[in-house]
């Protein structure tokens, strides 16, 4: 039985395209509807299983009042969006979408998005009992989730994405806090694809100086600038066949980030001093920042961030997968265990509580560097505590109803300052607290300044 798919738009040409895409794919168009009144109608008579909704409509309703109608009805939907105003997209959010597709369209990203918001709403609609099977690391069938633990309904729902878009060609945007394991969110998508058997290449856009990271992305022909003494095949060329990650992309540079759309549309490179080559790559992208923010402020193209967007996967931080940190930090404890050759078997009750009462604002990657130090420090096979940021810094072990819950900025700035501490205040650097954090040392310097955080000694060894 054919899908039907009701479309409300008020521009007709838009509308036919549409529905010739659609129709050409195998779904039952049941209707074109330019106002919300005459959607209405339509729906009643139709019963769509889905509808593909335009923002801005003919008469006084807008595509989110029906969009509300749509969510009381249990009808899914995605929004049709041009280049809406942030407090419209804002608004659009709210009401729980299964998807935005961006004018103009591209018959590959119209069915990519409805393959996986049908997905979704069939998810949804399913029981959830199968959420409660943890993905452990390994003896699983999904090779492609090795190292990734959880079983948190959050966590689960990521994966379920990831299976959904693996399988496809269409770029993917990581989105979620430093720390929540975006890298490996790709590798999965990697593993689970067509190309799992071509080179998986990583590049950290924060981690290079903006005069270097075109070099290692496209490449440069020997004397093509003061420097280049050899030829340097660059990363887009490297995973020919196979996945680009491309971590912090919000760190782009904008002269760059043009050269990075013609990749995405074109599948081309040009290298520093050489010619276009063609490519067969998957991109993958991941960031920390808010990049409609970066886009409204001038710090990224619009036309890329569509490009990238056409599925976002949204990690969540540790403290909203309560569920899963006795699940990975025991995982750790077993890692460290065994690499240390001590006999440490888990964590007691008491030290288990004081973590799950911690925000935990460095995530995932915050948890695994504590339980490191726990497992070097235990002289029982039970760890009995765990030394958090929440203890300031004393060895004394704290029940969650001992003290005042600290507010996520004041975690956070305990977090910093922990760091900082521990690297004698050096921001710079492999041995910096910027490396400790796995952040820019520019963001690093913004949150110490927001959060009132003063520099002592902040030596730039490199």
């Amino acid at each position: 039985m054919k899908t039907k798919i009701l479309i409300v738009e008020d521009q007709f040409i838009e509308a036919n395209n549409l529905k010739m895409i659609l129709t050409n794919a195998g779904y039952e168009v049941c209707g074109i509807a330019p106002s919300v009144e005459e959607a209405m109608g339509l729906i009643e008579l139709e019963k769509p299983d889905m509808v593909l909704l335009d923002i801005h409509l003919r008469g006084p309703k807008t595509g989110i009042d029906l969009a509300r109608t749509l969510m009381n009805r249990n009808i899914a939907f995605v929004y049709l969006s041009a280049n809406s105003n942030k407090q419209t997209l804002d608004a659009a959010k709210i009401t729980n979408p299964y998807g935005f597709l961006v004018k103009p369209f591209r018959e590959r990203d119209v069915l990519v998005m409805l393959e996986v918001a049908l997905y979704r709403y069939h998810a949804e609609q399913k029981s959830i009992q199968h959420l409660k099977k943890p993905v452990l690391p390994s003896g699983t069938e999904q090779t492609g989730f090795k190292d990734m633990i959880g079983q948190s309904r959050a966590f689960m729902a990521v994966m379920d994405q990831v299976k959904v878009v693996a399988r496809s060609e269409t770029s993917v945007l990581i989105l979620g806090e430093s720390g929540t394991g975006k890298e490996l969110v790709a590798k999965a998508t990697h593993q689970l694809s067509d190309r799992r058997n071509k080179p998986f290449v990583v590049l950290n856009c924060a981690a290079l100086p903006a005069e270097l990271i075109e070099s290692e992305l496209f490449g440069h022909e020997r004397g093509s600038f003061t420097g280049a003494y050899d030829k340097r095949v660059g990363k887009f060329e490297l995973a020919n066949g196979g996945t680009v990650f491309l971590d912090e992309i919000g760190e782009l540079p904008l002269d760059l980030q043009s050269k990075f759309l013609r990749v995405l549309q074109e599948r081309e490179v040009e290298s520093i001093g050489g010619k276009r080559k063609s490519v067969d790559v998957r991109v993958i992208a991941a960031t920390n920042r808010d990049l409609e923010r970066e886009m409204a402020n001038g710090r990224f193209r619009m036309d890329l961030y569509y490009r990238l967007n056409v599925f976002p996967v949204l990690l969540p931080p540790l403290r909203e997968r309560q569920e899963d940190i006795a699940l990975l930090a025991n995982y750790f404890v077993d890692v460290f265990a065994r690499r240390m050759n001590k006999n440490v078997k888990g964590i007691a009750a008491p030290a288990l509580k004081s973590m799950l009462a911690y925000a935990w604002p460095g995530n995932i990657r915050e948890l695994e560097n504590i339980m490191e130090r726990s497992v070097l420090l235990a002289n029982a096979p039970m760890i009995t505590h765990v030394s958090l940021p929440t203890d300031n810094n004393k060895d004394s072990q704290a029940a969650p109803g001992d003290q005042r819950i600290k507010t996520i900025t004041e975690n956070e700035r305990d977090h910093i300052l922990a760091a900082l501490e521990k690297c004698g205040w050096k921001l710079y650097g492999t041995d910096g607290a910027a490396k400790m954090l796995d952040i820019n040392p520019s963001t690093l310097l913004s949150r110490m300044k927001k959060l009132g955080i003063t520099k002592k000694v902040a030596t730039k060894d490199f």
